[in-house]
């Protein structure tokens, strides 16, 4: 069921709404495969009417389920936005829907949750990624060929004799 807050109910004192918000009801497109939202959203927020406008002030908080992009080790990330805070014209050209006297708050949250959305997720800022050599198969030993000519790559590539 979307967030939505009915306007009649707006003529007195700001309206209360807290609750969870089922991740497949937020439609979040996720198109990232280190990234799922499995768990409900959860919004605590206060709706009041500024003359033709609401405003949503409270907090919204939602658990991903990560890989990080270094070890590809799982994680769960925490998001939380604290304050939240959106304005919403009722008249003019950016008016919000109303339907039935009511408006849906849920394009809102979904649209500010998705850019909150870590770009990179790690499960640490120290990860240091996979170990050396997992992803060729070698094993954890660089090879004897590297470490002879010292650890670097650009060492390797200074034995070459290109021709002009």
């Amino acid at each position: 069921m979307p967030v939505t807050v009915n306007l009649r109910h707006l003529d007195g004192p700001e309206v209360h709404l807290e609750g969870d918000l089922p991740s497949d009801e937020l439609d979040l497109d996720v198109r990232d495969e280190m990234m799922e939202a499995r768990e409900p959203l959860k919004y605590d927020v206060e709706v009041q009417k500024l003359e033709e406008n609401l405003l949503v002030t409270g907090r919204l908080s939602l658990t991903l389920d990560c890989k990080c992009v270094r070890c590809l080790r799982p994680f769960q990330y925490e998001m939380e936005i604290d304050p939240w805070t959106v304005h919403l014209p009722l008249m003019g050209e950016e008016a919000v829907k109303v339907s039935n006297d009511c408006v849906d708050l849920t394009p809102y949250i979904r649209e500010d949750i998705l850019l909150e959305f870590p770009q990179h997720p790690l499960c640490d800022v120290e990860c240091h990624g996979l170990p050396h050599g997992s992803l060729t198969g070698k094993g954890s030993e660089p090879s004897t060929a590297s470490s002879e000519a010292g650890s670097s790559a650009w060492a390797e590539l200074n034995k070459l004799k290109l021709k002009n």
